[in-house]
């Protein structure tokens, strides 16, 4: 009876898994198309995540390769399609407006969770520093590219994102409910969100969610946000070769001219935002003046693409990275979370 009952749950995922990946695909396509848009308008950002978590909590990471392209690659090239169906001057003028913050933001968060997490908590050094990273800037891509630098372990790097993942699966959820509570405008809503969420992906899903100007102000000031990458890993690089140096002075010369080199050689260049740009300009120049609807059509893919991509983000949040997460870690990145949503929520409503 149980070996049956085994093999009926190692069917059940196989079959299910790649049925929804079909289903959500074919509802999503089919959204582009004015006459069925209306039967398909309930496959929102939030609904393709929940849809995602129920089966990664049910069945566990049963496809954890598919789950990576697809919550990589896929987000990547939406949010380059997303470029196609923005204007130059108005990107410039919206991530320029959000810089000033965001400088302020990032360092500040930066701060607090050294402070929170050290001096408080006294959480782990590694753990405290991923979670500040990414929280800082953005997600998962922050502490992807922070990690090699200060030498994290597998389970330091697997506990900051689990934090950081579950953090973003709320946030998708609530932000535009308290955007509309609150009654922010499209720009305002799409600023705090930028501000406010960690990773890309709860980002953009929750611009889509709160309306089209949101969107937009959204993915171009959290892909501004994005480019502090490069000096936040210059300034834990720094941090690194003082604490190799202090701990021992006679190898530490040696040593970190070799990881100075390789750190170089490993600087993060995000390139899907320089493509996105890309796509501004070409969007603005040829595209809006000579084939709007092409520009058009692109982004409309590529807010399908987003949500689908939700879908495998949240299919990878199983139990047992909830689990591994820990109480401390978990603190940490609530309390610098509400930290930084409600200070940039006071700030922006009187912007």
């Amino acid at each position: 009876m149980n070996s049956t009952q085994n093999q009926t749950m190692g069917i059940i995922p196989r079959i299910l898994y790649p049925s929804l990946v079909i289903l959500l695909s074919l509802t999503l396509l089919l959204g582009l198309f004015d006459p069925l848009a209306n039967y398909t308008s309930w496959l929102t950002p939030p609904v393709a995540l929940a849809i995602g978590l129920v089966y990664a909590l049910i069945f566990g990471a049963t496809h954890p390769k598919v789950n990576k392209v697809g919550s990589k690659w896929l987000l990547q090239y939406s949010v380059v399609g997303l470029g196609f169906g923005m204007n130059l001057k108005a990107a410039i003028a919206a991530g320029s407006q959000g810089m000033l913050f965001t400088i302020i933001s990032v360092i500040g968060t930066l701060f607090f969770g050294w402070l929170i997490g050290r001096k408080i908590l006294k959480l782990n050094s590694n753990i405290s520093r991923l979670i500040s990273s990414g929280t800082a800037i953005c997600g998962g891509s922050a502490i992807a590219a922070v990690m090699p630098i200060i030498k994290a372990k597998e389970d330091e790097s697997s506990i900051a994102l689990g934090t950081i993942f579950i953090l973003n699966a709320i946030a998708l959820f609530i932000f535009p409910t308290i955007g509309h509570w609150a009654d922010l405008s499209q720009e305002q809503f799409g600023t705090w969100a930028a501000i406010a969420i960690h990773d890309t992906s709860s980002v953009v899903g929750a611009g889509e969610t709160y309306g089209p100007q949101a969107l937009e102000v959204a993915t171009t000031v959290k892909l501004t946000r994005a480019l502090w990458i490069v000096p936040l890993t210059l300034f834990f690089s720094l941090i690194a070769n003082y604490e190799r140096k202090k701990a021992n002075k006679a190898g530490a010369v040696a040593s970190s001219d070799n990881e100075r080199k390789g750190f170089l050689q490993r600087l993060p260049v995000p390139l899907f935002i320089i493509f996105f740009i890309l796509a501004i300009v070409l969007n603005t120049y040829i595209l809006e003046n000579y084939v709007p609807m092409v520009g058009s059509f692109i982004k409309g893919i590529a807010k399908k693409g987003l949500t689908l991509s939700l879908f495998f983000i949240g299919a990878s949040l199983t139990r047992k990275v909830i689990v591994s997460v820990g109480p401390k870690a978990m603190l940490q990145g609530i309390l610098l979370w509400v930290l930084i949503s409600v200070g940039s929520f006071v700030f922006i409503s009187f912007m």
